[in-house]
């Protein structure tokens, strides 16, 4: 059913292979003859797809090739698109988008290269792709990158056109996790919190409190009042002050893979991040309040941090252990040793001591640190897994199970630098300079999703993960900055 034909346009031609599908332009930056050959390869074999468990024989058409005469050194631009374009301006229009990107001369270059291709521009809306090659704009991810994407790169009014494309989209107190416009999924009770971190970076980068309690302010209170009253997925806050959230068969966390119906690691109950998130974030919120005279707010939150604060160490601290419960679900606590509470220690405004913040650290430096980022579990459990292959389902199971996220380091360097202050700067750097290597690994320039918990640490899952850019972006900044207050 393939259609072999095509149209001559100018510099150019198009072609439709099948009906219903928009027309492929091809056009050059000078006159080209397309020669139609049209020729089919059988069974074209995707290795990596066979690896990971997919289909991966596909047939192939190549339509044909163009031919063109060319100087020594003359430059040909070619412009693939659903849509026509005037080919005399494609020289102007390739030297103006090449003016603006990042030459990739060295890996801080690359990494800010990077980080540009992470935003795509939808009419007035600005949002941020969680990955290449599969992910489309994630609520969570968008609210974790975006600092480091832009703030980090001292582009803080490309973080405002994020967060106001972002607001619109809240509903019910929360956003989407992921799908499209039309059909959003909210299976996500951290993104909200998440948002509320975003925001306070924005606020403390920029120093603009009034402008970001008069634009935000609505959408942080419905949020706060929504989770406090209850909302989807029996995510409400307790009369302890804390954030319950569950749903069989749902995660709602950002460990979230499921396997025919069933969560890998459900999590369901009180968390540990988004218990520390949420203190923040009550925190956060009621400073702007009450710096801003919105005495309502004031009255009905102004109890909640020290309360919230107190059933957090109630709930999730313990002393003979010396770190932090994972989740919490009546009288069960799980004590696996995960990353979560390193995320707990790093928030902006932590429910938890100095002390407490150095035990934590010290049991992830020992059980979690790899050079590529943290493990998901400590390989002292016997369920970690640290090898991602196999099967959607094999590699699912070890997706959140031992499987290294390197967007996780930049809650561990913080902290770090933090205990350890300038004592801490060289282990730091060692292991932002460790990542030189990786940029060559999978996706040129940039760096992958996630590592092997094993190693050598292999490179897998997308070759470019906005979080991951993110995180390191944000780990040099904080270098920077650190030196700069300590020069």
């Amino acid at each position: 059913d393939a259609n072999t034909g095509y149209e001559t346009v100018k510099n150019g031609a198009r072609m439709k292979m099948y009906e219903g599908y928009p027309y492929l332009y091809m056009q050059f930056s000078k006159k080209v003859e397309f020669v139609s050959r049209p020729d089919w390869y059988h069974d074209i074999e995707y290795i990596d797809e066979m690896h990971r468990g997919y289909d991966f024989k596909e047939d192939l058409l190549v339509p044909g090739y163009f031919e063109v005469n060319l100087k020594k050194g003359e430059v040909l631009i070619f412009s693939a698109s659903t849509m026509e374009i005037n080919p005399d301006s494609l020289k102007e229009k390739f030297t103006s988008i090449q003016s603006t990107r990042v030459a990739r001369d060295n890996f801080k270059d690359c990494l800010t290269n990077a980080a540009q291709q992470f935003f795509v521009r939808k009419g007035d809306k600005l949002e941020i792709i969680a990955g290449y090659p599969w992910f489309g704009s994630w609520g969570r991810d968008t609210f974790i990158s975006l600092p480091g994407l832009t703030l980090a790169l001292d582009e803080p009014k490309k973080c405002k056109e994020v967060l106001d494309t972002m607001v619109k989209t809240e509903r019910d107190g929360l956003f989407p996790n992921c799908g499209t416009n039309k059909e959003p999924v909210f299976n996500s009770v951290d993104a909200p919190m998440w948002f509320f971190s975003a925001i306070q970076k924005y606020c403390n980068a920029t120093g603009k409190r009034a402008e970001v309690w008069k634009n935000y302010g609505p959408t942080m209170k419905k949020i706060l009042y929504t989770f406090k009253n209850g909302t989807h997925f029996n995510i409400k806050m307790h009369d302890n002050g804390l954030v319950w959230a569950g749903h069989e068969g749902k995660a709602l966390s950002w460990m979230d893979a499921v396997i025919n119906g069933e969560a890998v690691t459900p999590r369901i109950g009180y968390t540990v991040e988004i218990n520390a998130l949420w203190f923040s974030a009550v925190s956060f919120a009621l400073s702007l309040a009450q710096e801003f005279k919105d005495k309502e707010f004031v009255k009905d939150w102004k109890d909640i941090p020290e309360l919230t604060q107190k059933s957090f160490l109630d709930t999730f601290w313990d002393e003979s252990r010396n770190y932090l419960a994972d989740y919490v679900n009546g009288d069960y606590k799980d004590w696996s040793v995960r990353p979560n509470m390193m995320l707990a220690v790093a928030v902006d405004m932590s429910p938890v001591s100095r002390e407490i913040k150095k035990a934590v650290l010290d049991v992830v430096e020992r059980e979690l640190l790899t050079p590529r980022g943290l493990r998901t579990l400590s390989p002292k459990n016997p369920v970690y897994k640290g090898i991602y292959e196999g099967n959607q389902d094999e590699r699912d199971k070890a997706y959140h199970q031992g499987t290294v996220w390197p967007w996780l380091l930049e809650s561990f360097c913080k902290t770090y630098l933090e205990i350890h202050k300038r004592s801490g700067i060289s282990m730091v750097e060692n292991l932002i300079q460790g990542f030189e290597p990786a940029i060559m690994e999978q996706g040129i320039g940039s760096i992958s999703e996630i590592y092997d918990g094993d190693p050598p640490f292999k490179a897998r899952g997308a070759i470019s993960q906005a979080w991951s850019v993110s995180a390191l972006l944000s780990i040099i900044k904080q270098i920077d900055n650190f030196n700069e207050q300590n020069s």
